[in-house]
């Protein structure tokens, strides 16, 4: 019989503390930690306070854990070395397999406990992840990428229940009230504003380039190619055009982005690296969805020499390299990989 003690990771939001009122209440021993990944100014100041009033009202103990450096290293400097290699990254992912269930799993083994939770509204039995029952809130593609060995480990008090059910149980509890007014966390944690005014921090993003048409004659002008991501359709001219032009391609080595029309974008197959597998079949048919908010279309998978070649069966557009590409049969995650060939 495992241990009943679990690791909570707390950010001062109102689900995280919700969790944790819920494992306690469920007879949990419960202990809270606090990571600090990024270095924006003023940003742990404002939410370890609220982590620390949050597991004051809880009744449980908060530890607080200094991850920047290894977040700089395997979550920040992938995130800019990706937009430099002219393809679009996804940090969240990266941030729950290295730091959030990796790391906090490291330091709940350090303190004696099993479990490690977390405010994710996302689902697991053990062996897989499932989608959660709220899905406007669904996370299950950013948790593609853990390590498959701690899904035992791992519990969800969110899963099965509605962002409006913790906002109206927070409300209900003293204390708690200000937890369900706060406003919610922006999708890139540490990205203030957009992710190219960040970039300009580190690399020289408006280096103004050429706009080829697939004939790779230059038809107009764009602000440097950090700026755009496949499908993007604005932020660059096009001379003559009577129609909207998107971006079908992106030469880092030239500054140079390829744009066309809208069915040019039409994506059939994409082949995959780095993969995450929860199953172990080698061929099978299911549903992937290759970027988060968009539905999951119809695949045939074929996996050999550790990628996954990908075949759609209906188009999707705006596919881009550096994504995930994540696996589902219905509900449940089958694993995925990112996104190397369109």
């Amino acid at each position: 019989m495992q241990n009943k003690k679990v690791l909570i990771g707390m950010s001062g939001g109102v689900d995280s503390t919700v969790s944790a009122l819920l494992l306690k209440e469920e007879g949990y021993e419960v202990e809270g930690v606090y990571m600090k990944l990024h270095s924006k100014p003023g940003y742990h100041e404002i939410h370890l306070a609220r982590a620390q009033k949050a597991a004051d009202l809880v009744g449980i103990k908060l530890h607080v854990l200094d991850l920047e450096d290894t977040f700089k290293e395997k979550v920040f400097q992938p995130f800019i070395d990706t937009y430099e290699k002219g393809k679009t990254p996804n940090p969240c992912a990266l941030c729950n397999r290295n730091l959030k269930f990796g790391e906090m799993v490291n330091f709940a083994d350090k303190i004696g406990a099993y479990y490690v939770a977390t405010g994710h509204y996302i689902k697991t039995d053990g062996k897989y992840f499932y989608e959660a029952s709220d899905d406007t809130k669904d996370q299950s593609y950013f948790l593609f990428y853990v390590h498959k060995d701690i899904l035992p480990r791992l519990l969800f008090p969110l899963g099965s229940r509605k962002k409006s059910q913790i906002k109206e149980l927070a409300s209900s509890i003293e204390g708690l009230e200000s937890f369900a007014e706060q406003s919610e966390s922006s999708e890139i944690c540490f990205v203030e504003t957009t992710y190219t005014d960040l970039l300009k921090e580190y690399v020289d993003v408006d280096k103004v380039g050429e706009v080829l048409d697939r004939e790779g004659n230059v038809v107009g002008e764009h602000k440097g190619y950090m700026h755009y991501t496949i499908g993007k359709r604005k932020g660059f001219t096009v001379k003559g055009a009577h129609e909207p032009h998107f971006v079908l391609s992106i030469n880092p080595n030239t500054n140079q982005i390829v744009v066309g029309k809208r069915e040019e974008l039409a994506c059939g197959s994409v082949v995959l690296d780095n993969l995450n597998m929860f199953n172990d079949e080698k061929e099978f048919d299911t549903t992937v969805k290759l970027r988060y908010r968009t539905k999951a279309v119809p695949c045939h998978v074929i996996i050999e020499n550790e990628k996954a070649y990908v075949t759609l069966k209906e188009d999707v557009f705006g596919v881009a390299t550096g994504q995930a590409a994540v696996f589902y049969d219905e509900d449940k995650l089958l694993g995925g990989g990112w996104i190397a060939e369109v």
